[in-house]
């Protein structure tokens, strides 16, 4: 009996070790990516001007630059710190150095990690690349922006490892991720639509990446495709809903999208704020074709938004309410903010958009005013427009919750924010992350 339980036992074992081996197989099966040969660096004369050029414009519109540079650093080299709900990603060299660049990449190398997240050496890349929208991008536009990539001055810049949460740093489970979250659907042109909204879809969709901030995220970062354009959160700040959702108090039109897009500014909505500055910068520089296109595409995705209150002024007692409401806040804006923002300041004179259309203080969540609070606002193009000084030093957690709800008493119709000295220590810790 003895023997027929041991050989039982060794059954059983030998079953168990013949599942594990299965099971091992079929992860690295899964996970498995081969390499692909490195290539000597392409002659930057082996590309056309024209097709160089066409690279330069849609890497802008893709924003590259913004994610590939390093505060002070030389451009594409990478190194930037990428702050994530799983800890910091730095982004890779995308200048042609052989050694910590794409130097060695072939055009079919770089095409699969645009579109599958997989590096030349069959490495999987971090989401921070927005590969599930570039997966839309076409092979000739690809080819455009790995010409423009390719003609850059090569950079000696290695990015420093990344600092992420376990078991996340293991490269291995972005796999199962893809199988989830990546979705190769082509965007077909609506035959229903102009040439100019079908223009704008493939560039929202695919390059211009705008659903990885203004979508909601799951637990897993994967975006909530039920849920598209309802809004988002980007660099600890708030990336507002582009649909019909929007909180906006008028309707923003295809013309004062594209002003904004342009501009940073919108005489009746606000100026473009933390990591939509940069986005602008870009903007203002491309063509102004892909602009009005990409206004015409969001401008239809907002379209069905119910009505709300024009507001070109609040009750005559709004002032004095809010004021008995939040006494301290009403102090601190008197002596720090109204200058610019209270009703006759100069600076409204001059097309900026009064605080009653600012739709960050209209917001159901309070992160992007309390950031402009904390971080400032810079001008976003070339150093013109609206610019508006950091108060993180100088102003408490409780003040600065005071004078945002305030802010949102005097100059809007909603409910103040509850709990928004709790939401300002995390924005300020937000802000502080790389």
């Amino acid at each position: 009996m003895a023997t027929l339980r041991r050989l039982a036992t060794t059954r059983n074992l030998l079953r168990a070790a013949g599942v594990g081996i299965i099971c091992v197989a079929f992860a690295l099966a899964l996970t498995y990516r081969p390499s692909i040969a490195p290539i000597d660096p392409p002659n930057p004369g082996s590309f056309t001007e024209a097709e160089v050029a066409r690279g330069a414009v849609l890497a802008t519109l893709g924003d590259c630059a913004v994610c590939h540079t390093a505060p002070g650093g030389s451009p594409l080299a990478g190194a930037r710190a990428l702050a994530t709900p799983f800890g910091t990603l730095y982004s890779n060299n995308l200048t042609p150095d052989i050694q910590t660049g794409i130097g060695t990449w072939s055009k079919v190398a770089f095409r699969r990690a645009m579109r599958d997240g997989v590096a030349r050496d069959g490495s999987h890349l971090y989401p921070a690349l927005p590969y599930e929208h570039f997966t839309h991008v076409a092979d000739a536009d690809l080819d455009a922006i790995y010409a423009f990539l390719m003609t850059r001055r090569p950079v000696h810049q290695a990015a420093p490892p990344n600092k992420l949460i376990f078991p996340t740093g293991f490269r291995p489970i972005l796999a199962g991720w893809k199988m989830m979250f990546l979705h190769k659907e082509p965007i077909s042109n609506d035959p229903t639509r102009t040439d100019e909204w079908n223009r704008g879809a493939y560039l929202v969709e695919g390059l211009g990446h705008c659903g990885g901030c203004h979508t909601p995220r799951n637990i897993a970062g994967g975006e909530i495709g039920s849920h598209a354009y309802s809004g988002g959160v980007a660099e600890g700040w708030r990336a507002p809903a582009l649909d019909s959702s929007n909180p906006a108090v008028r309707a923003w039109t295809t013309a004062a999208l594209y002003r904004y897009l342009r501009t940073g500014v919108s005489p009746n909505h606000g100026v473009a704020a933390g990591p939509m500055g940069p986005v602008v910068e870009g903007l203002s520089k491309a063509p102004e074709a892909d602009v009005r296109a990409i206004a015409t595409y969001i401008a239809s995705k907002m379209a069905g938004r119910s009505g709300r209150m024009p507001v070109s002024h609040f009750p005559s007692n709004s002032q004095r309410d809010a004021a008995s409401s939040f006494p301290e806040g009403a102090t601190l804006f008197a002596g720090a903010c109204a200058g610019c923002h209270a009703p006759g300041a100069p600076m409204l004179g001059q097309g900026r958009a009064s605080l009653s259309y600012n739709s960050a203080l209209r917001d159901s969540e309070p992160v992007s005013a309390v950031q402009a609070i904390l971080q400032g606002i810079e001008p976003p193009v070339e150093g013109r427009g609206p610019k508006m000084p950091s108060f993180a030093s100088n102003l408490t957690d409780q003040q600065i919750a005071q004078v945002a709800n305030y802010a949102r008493a005097r100059f809007t119709d909603q409910k103040p924010w509850r709990d928004l000295e709790r939401d300002v220590a995390q924005a300020r810790k937000d802000g502080a992350k790389p």
